[in-house]
């Protein structure tokens, strides 16, 4: 503790910052790696549809604040020797702990980008082919069933037509969709 004593006081500031401020990211981040921080920001304890918005990022958290205190120490210990105006050394500061905010916003709009809606839906299924799998009577005289494959998985699903009866084997095409959960189909 004899060092802090000798330091000058921005020097020491930084260093109260940095220290406690890179525990707390160090925890973060073995966290994050755990699966056991789902969230970016305190729970808010009132009742709101927040559904409409399209946000990747809270600007005012925790993490964000860990981040900008980050660039900001660091920063400040780094070039305190370097740059000898104090001014400007807290303004580089300031500036390069914006810039670890903005570069932690631009790490999470990358990785929500890789994020893939697969749930399936019966409008996906129009225009696609099909195998008949239990034969369909002719002219929409009862139901039949279906293997289509949507988003890399096999569905099976009822299905009519209003033509001819199909076999089970046959390859067909969606063309609408009836009742909600109902595939009409044509022969190909």
């Amino acid at each position: 503790m004899e060092v802090f004593q000798t330091l000058e006081p921005l020097l020491k500031t930084f260093w109260f910052v940095a220290i406690p401020t890179s525990l707390v990211f160090i925890v973060q981040t073995v966290m994050t790696f755990m699966g056991a921080d789902a969230t970016d920001g305190a729970d808010a304890d009132f009742d709101s549809n927040l559904s409409g918005t399209d946000a990747p990022f809270q600007l005012f958290s925790l993490r964000n604040l860990i981040n900008f205190l980050l660039g900001f120490s660091w920063t400040g210990i780094s070039f305190y020797n370097t740059i000898d105006n104090r001014i400007i050394l807290i303004l580089v500061s300031l500036a390069v702990g914006c810039l670890f905010v903005f570069l932690f916003f631009l790490i999470i709009s990358q990785v929500q980008r890789l994020a893939e809606d697969n749930s399936f839906r019966y409008s996906n299924t129009i225009g696609r082919t099909a195998e008949v799998y239990l034969a369909i009577p002719e002219k929409m005289q009862g139901k039949g069933k279906v293997l289509i494959s949507i988003n890399g998985a096999i569905h099976e699903l009822d299905a009519m037509t209003g033509q001819e009866k199909l076999a089970a084997g046959s390859v067909v095409k969606v063309i609408s969709i009836e009742s909600e959960s109902i595939l009409i189909v044509e022969k190909i």
